[in-house]
């Protein structure tokens, strides 16, 4: 339950933990935490300062060491900042024991992107998914979170479920958890048969993936004329869009926009939003769209292909779209290659390359033949008016003669009939 939409500018201290003990993709360092920075401007905060702490492991106590915290208490005293956000994921205590040292709230990433999404949710789906995934991070941090749990949406960090329900027990919020997910199967029961109807139909899917405001939106209302919000900000769209797309005159296709990603994604937030991330395991294929000016490209390509991984079906094609490619001096350095299509989705450089790049891809080579079908063979007529362009059908002494424009594998498939292979 989201109680408040606001915007709050509230001043904030940036802190990361660089341990020699944490996996890459869990430690901190000063460009996750220039990205932490973008995301507290997202939740409505200001940056103050940035602290960076090496250690080999955490300080069991204060987690970044009892100098590094003096040195955070005199920063807050020194800036007025109320608020603490750490790079790194904390436990409760964790959380408590700092709180206790500054005097300040204290969050981890988690909860500073879980307050995003409280404020991007706008439809019923995407307000489920969030109060989900709030309640999954809440629940195992309800003893003793400290003075940040008694903030009643006072701030970053506040928006969704409030004290009264926090302060219950157990049992009423794993109830509610399970009622969430019930309400969410019924929305994955619907996608479903959505599903099995674009199935039927013979309509692929293709579906926009990338790293968070890499462009994905402009670029469906691009091609789409989707009309959709396409704001310079984090974590704009959350919920799905689906619009059809006129690729040629041989091929429609669906095309769906996604959640964006970001490196230490909560796992709890890509549970929550199954229902709408299980698009990718049936997409036909990705554009996984790449902001080709981004200093940390290669790290964000990265994230995102290991999510990719893990989310959609195995070796479904990917076609990398190095978007915002006009603000590049030399596009030379951009990597070449038939899985490669730098554009600029803003103003819509290279959308005919694009469009090409996704017919080839989801057809193949097409064929252009004319087919002679004997009449007791004529159900291949309806094949063909349903999985492949018929441009003409005249019937003659000796069968169905139809000219058509079909797929490498529909031509497989009825190759036998070619009238320029029979003569």
């Amino acid at each position: 339950m989201i109680q408040n939409d606001r915007v709050v500018s509230e001043k904030a201290i940036l802190v990361g933990l660089n341990a020699d003990c944490f996996k890459p993709e869990d430690t901190a360092s000063y460009e996750t935490l220039d990205e932490l920075e973008a995301l507290l401007e997202t939740a409505g905060g200001i940056c103050e300062a940035k602290l960076l702490q090496n250690r080999h492991t955490p300080d069991p106590h204060s987690f970044i060491g009892e100098g590094k915290a003096q040195e955070l208490c005199e920063l807050l005293e020194t800036t007025g900042a109320t608020l603490v956000v750490f790079d790194n994921d904390l436990s409760p205590s964790q959380i408590r024991a700092l709180e206790e040292i500054t005097g300040a709230t204290v969050l981890d990433r988690s909860a500073l992107i879980l307050d995003i999404f409280a404020q991007r949710a706008k439809t019923a789906e995407g307000r489920l998914q969030v109060e989900l995934a709030q309640y999954q991070y809440l629940l195992p941090k309800l003893s003793g979170m400290g003075k940040s749990m008694s903030r009643l949406g006072g701030g970053i960090g506040t928006r969704g479920p409030g004290e009264t329900k926090l302060e219950t027990d157990r049992r009423h919020i794993r109830a509610r958890i399970d009622r969430l997910r019930e309400e969410l199967d019924e929305v994955r029961k619907v996608r479903a048969v959505q599903r099995e109807r674009r199935i039927k139909n013979s309509v692929p899917v293709v579906a926009l993936v990338g790293y968070t405001n890499a462009g994905k939106s402009t670029l469906l209302n691009q091609l789409t004329d989707a009309g959709i919000p396409a704001n310079n900000r984090l974590f704009d769209t959350l919920d799905t869009t689906t619009r059809k797309l006129k690729v040629s005159d041989h091929l429609e296709v669906l095309l769906s926009d996604t959640v964006g990603f970001i490196a230490k994604l909560p796992h709890h937030l890509v549970e929550a939003f199954k229902a709408t991330l299980e698009e990718l395991q049936y997409a036909d294929l990705l554009l996984h769209v790449i902001d080709a000016s981004d200093p940390d490209r290669e790290a964000h390509i990265a994230v995102v292909e290991r999510l990719i991984e893990k989310l959609a079906k195995p070796d479904v094609p990917v076609l990398r779209c190095y978007n915002k490619a006009d603000l590049l001096e030399d596009v030379s350095n951009l990597p070449i290659g038939e899985k490669n299509v730098p554009i600029c989705a803003r103003n819509g450089i290279g959308m005919d390359e694009l469009l090409t790049r996704i017919e080839q891809t989801l057809l193949g080579k097409l064929h252009h033949v004319k087919l002679l079908l004997p009449y007791n063979e004529a159900g291949v007529l309806d094949i063909l008016h349903k999985q492949a362009q018929v441009l003409s059908t005249e019937y003659t002494a000796d069968g169905v003669l139809v000219e058509t424009v079909c797929s490498e594998e529909l031509y497989g498939r009825y190759r036998k009939y070619d009238k320029e292979q029979q003569a």
